[in-house]
């Protein structure tokens, strides 16, 4: 995206932010060399896993034992204000177990069965869309990721709150950013240029 690398833009996001003090990317072990020499020497680079799960566990697990909050951030949001992520950060800092940023969601949302069927309209009014960075005491964190590997595997948990709120603790919200948005199709990436350019 504009000549750099979506993980490049997401890093910056954090390093830009006032309250983060280290950053570590999981990174695929084939291409640890490459992600090193793009983020420099003021980012720790280290082997993802398989899953979301195991790269943010391999992450947690290479943290300087001082940092008590932190932040999971997707390199698929390149946009990230660093606002938002000192807001994230400055919730947990003041009290919040965990902490996510939200977006109201504007489509008309369905429910449908295996058929197709729509089954019915859920009121959107209590629907929010989730973004990153995700923000956690680091004790409540640690707890979620050792709960994670007794789960059955029916519950599925697709972002680190899933595990919290598995874990029983209450996620906290705050607004989120429309910049803060994912890049996963090629139209997002049209999109992440254009406002880019307009930077």
């Amino acid at each position: 995206m504009a000549g750099r690398s979506l993980v490049q833009h997401a890093v910056e996001s954090l390093t830009s932010a006032a309250l983060v003090d280290q950053v570590v990317v999981a990174a695929p072990a084939a291409e640890l060399d490459a992600f090193a020499a793009l983020l420099g020497p003021g980012v720790q680079v280290i082997a993802g896993g398989a899953e979301r799960i195991d790269s943010v566990r391999a992450a947690l697990a290479v943290l300087d034992e001082t940092v008590g909050v932190v932040l999971v951030h997707d390199a698929a949001r390149p946009l990230t204000p660093p606002a938002l992520v000192d807001t994230v950060a400055s919730a947990v800092l003041a009290g919040a177990p965990a902490v996510i940023p939200v977006l109201a969601v504007n489509d008309t949302i369905k429910q449908i069965d295996d058929t197709g069927r729509v089954v019915r309209t859920v009121p959107r009014d209590v629907l929010r869309a989730v973004q990153t960075p995700q923000g956690f005491r680091r004790d409540v964190l640690d707890d979620a990721y050792r709960l994670s590997a007794t789960l059955p595997p029916e519950v599925a948990i697709t972002d680190d709150a899933g595990l919290v709120e598995a874990l029983g603790v209450v996620v906290m919200t705050v607004p989120g950013a429309q910049e803060a948005f994912k890049v996963t199709r090629p139209a997002d990436l049209v999109l992440a240029e254009a406002l880019l350019a307009h930077r």
